[in-house]
């Protein structure tokens, strides 16, 4: 018997006395799990549980999320990035609303074929909301399977995926597939951990665990290394006119897209397209933002102007509309401070 096919029953009784317990798994339909696991991609467990809470008061079902205004949705979003994940909810929920009369699609194709949604979100709604046995392959599963069997192919590769996958699907449990997916996320999550040693003492795959027995942990999962992220050096304008602060609308597509922002350029100097008169202000502070494929290092200078001319689509708002109503990214979470400090001078 191979390392993972002993894995179901320790696995499904560990989970019966570890999982721990949070609001999408107490009513896990397929809308609960879908909006949860798009939360979850790339954001800690602890950091969506507000997030979910939130957003589940305001659009309880598909026909919420479908008909919502997107500043409104892109305000519920705000703080966990992707912006274009909520984008893709709205779409898929349209999709829904549309093709199957607002009633959640039931078959994996169906599933899958959803705005979004890829082989791991589908496998996870399916699986765990649908009770279907098909496999949900996300980072976490990767580490567990990988280091239960010593598998040192490159977890980034499509094809490393895919075997696991055709790894995983003859040993679902046909009577408790929800279990399975949930037990296999968890272990992964607070057991087999992505940064720092993992707690074998408390894993139920620690006596054929290869990785574990060889002491190869360190190096299981193996990555392929990421290019480098581009820096840009980049300056914060912080315009503020009688208690009110300037916000531009970012372009349609693209990094943030239709996103507000606090005026922002590369480099130091002001725009040429900026013809107003600008009183030369003073320092506001730095700030650092990480993306995926680039890296912020953002420069803010706090200038306060006498007239409120702005340019078109530009807005004065209030810290009360900042907070309520426009969509600001957590990139320029680093002068919030500043901001409400000038605002109520």
């Amino acid at each position: 018997m191979q390392p993972l096919e002993q894995l179901p029953i320790p696995l499904l009784e560990w989970y019966r006395d570890n999982a721990r317990t949070l609001p999408w798994r107490e009513d896990p339909t397929p809308y609960h799990v879908w909006v949860s696991e798009i939360m979850l991609q790339q954001t800690r467990v602890a950091a969506v549980l507000d997030y979910y809470t939130r957003f589940m008061e305001q659009l309880p079902d598909v026909a919420a999320l479908a008909s919502v205004e997107e500043g409104r949705l892109m305000k519920l979003w705000q703080g966990l990035g992707y912006y274009s994940r909520a984008r893709n909810l709205q779409t898929a929920a349209r999709q829904i609303m549309e093709e199957y009369g607002g009633e959640f699609p039931t078959q994996y194709d169906q599933v899958r074929a959803l705005k979004g949604v890829g082989d791991y979100t589908a496998g996870a709604i399916c699986s765990i909301a649908l009770g279907q046995p098909v496999p949900a392959v996300d980072g976490n599963v990767l580490r567990v399977v990988t280091r239960i069997n010593g598998d040192e192919r490159d977890i980034l590769a499509q094809s490393t995926k895919r075997a696991i996958a055709d790894q995983l699907r003859p040993i679902i449990p046909l009577h408790a597939p929800d279990k399975f997916t949930q037990a296999m996320m968890e272990l992964g999550a607070t057991v087999c951990l992505p940064n720092g040693a993992p707690q074998c003492h408390r894993c139920p795959a620690r006596d054929f665990c290869v990785a574990r027995a060889q002491d190869s942990w360190s190096r299981i999962p193996v990555k392929a290394p990421k290019r480098p992220r581009r820096m840009e050096e980049r300056r914060v304008w912080l315009l503020f006119h009688q208690g009110r602060v300037a916000l531009r609308q970012r372009p349609s597509k693209g990094l943030l897209a239709g996103l507000w922002e606090f005026p922002n350029e590369l480099g130091t100097q002001l725009p040429l397209e900026w013809t107003w008169d600008m009183p030369q202000g003073h320092f506001g502070g730095v700030a650092r933002h990480i993306f995926s494929h680039v890296e912020w290092h953002l420069t803010a200078q706090v200038v306060h102007l006498e007239k409120d001319a702005l340019p078109k689509g530009w807005v004065w708002c209030t810290w009360q509309e900042l907070a309520e109503i426009y969509a600001v990214p957590s990139a320029f979470a680093g002068v919030l401070d500043v901001v409400k400090e000038e605002i109520q001078r």
